[in-house]
């Protein structure tokens, strides 16, 4: 279980925008940078990970729950490149129309980023509710890119991986929170 003080209390603000020193502001930079990169890199991986048919379809999209995380608690380091890049890598990787996901994670990023003050105000269960909308809308975007190329629509399952990522974001939060304490 996870403790609800710990989940409530407040993000932590970078280092480097405390610290004084030239040299370990720079190191500082390039630790998250390994952080950023680590996790979006393991994000990657999870989506591309082979699972059996049912288990495939519950699966949240890791990596956009990654990028929407990073949207929001660090919105001036993570920007529309890496969200567009995963995209891409994300097509290639599901033989997809190429750009639907660059395009539906670019649009998460930029919601990230404008919502990402009115986030954090909030507690983690109106945050979960924030990210299953800006999920949903990510995932409605994939769907009508889909349907203009001539695609099917999928169901009501299709929707179900941005409800179990809103499920998960706690667990997000509280990981991804750990390396800046």
């Amino acid at each position: 279980t996870f403790d609800a003080a710990v989940l409530s209390a407040p993000l932590l603000l970078p280092p480097w925008l405390s610290c004084q020193d030239p040299a370990q502001r720079r190191r500082l930079r390039r630790q998250f940078a390994v952080l950023l990169g680590t996790c979006l890199v393991a994000a990657l991986l999870l989506n591309l990970m082979p699972l059996p048919g049912w288990t495939l379809m519950l699966r949240p999209d890791f990596v956009a729950l990654t990028l929407l995380y990073w949207g929001i608690h660090q919105p001036r380091k993570v920007g529309f490149f890496p969200a567009w890049l995963l995209g891409l890598a994300m097509d290639v990787a599901e033989g997809s129309l190429f750009g639907q996901h660059a395009l539906a994670y670019s649009v998460m990023m930029f919601s990230a980023i404008a919502l990402h003050r009115r986030v954090t105000m909030f507690g983690v269960r109106h945050q979960m509710l924030h990210v299953v909308v800006i999920l949903l809308l990510m995932q409605v975007i994939v769907l009508v890119v889909r349907a203009a190329a001539g695609g099917e629509y999928p169901g009501w399952w299709y929707f179900v991986p941005s409800i179990i990522g809103a499920l998960l974001w706690p667990g997000t939060r509280l990981l991804f929170t750990i390396p800046l304490r």
